[in-house]
């Protein structure tokens, strides 16, 4: 008998968490994609806060979903102990990654570079920066994580050129944005 495939939404997934108040990262292929490779996924991909709380919000998201074959609650036991705990919900397989590869402080690490992107519908998560999915594919070695690399760096070389024109003093030489005064200062002397 044929396995039943499941409907892939990440919407649905993403709606969960953000209804449950769940602080996460998006990470791994969705992020990718949100970067902007050219790739398939059929998984989303997070990296959860452990801050207070925030481990039981994930665990009501992951029930709302309708997660099945799982009896075990998230908690931060699990999470410590399994590297990666993966959900089959009626929206597509939620795994989610306490401490990915090259971000050996988790959520913390990989909040500082990430941003809140807009996927309509007043949904914003957290994604991932481009540099922190290089780095977590370079650490984890595997031929089909280095392959993405070289479209990663690409897309980093785009976003650096696009800050520049929309912040010229992007484009000067750092000891002229050192010596320039701000407007505030140059009026006030």
């Amino acid at each position: 008998m044929a396995k039943r495939q499941l409907r892939f939404d990440p919407r649905t997934i993403l709606a969960a968490l953000e209804a449950n108040y769940v602080e996460y990262v998006v990470i791994g292929g969705l992020a990718r994609v949100l970067r902007g490779t050219d790739e398939m996924t059929r998984g989303v991909d997070i990296c959860p806060s452990f801050a207070g709380g925030n481990l039981e919000h994930l665990g009501r998201a992951v029930s709302d979903l309708g997660a099945s074959g799982d009896d075990e609650p998230v908690s931060e036991r699990r999470l410590s102990s399994e590297p990666l705990v993966s959900f089959a919900t009626k929206a597509g397989p939620l795994n989610i990654i306490a401490v990915p590869a090259g971000a050996p402080n988790g959520f913390v690490d990989l909040r500082r570079g990430a941003t809140r992107e807009d996927l309509g519908q007043s949904l914003r998560p957290l994604v991932a920066s481009t540099a922190d999915l290089a780095r977590m594919a370079a650490a984890l070695g595997r031929d089909q994580d280095l392959a993405r690399l070289p479209d990663l760096r690409r897309i980093m070389e785009l976003e650096v050129d696009r800050g520049r024109r929309l912040d010229p003093d992007l484009g000067r030489p750092a000891a002229a944005r050192a010596t320039r005064a701000p407007r505030a200062q140059r009026t006030s002397r």
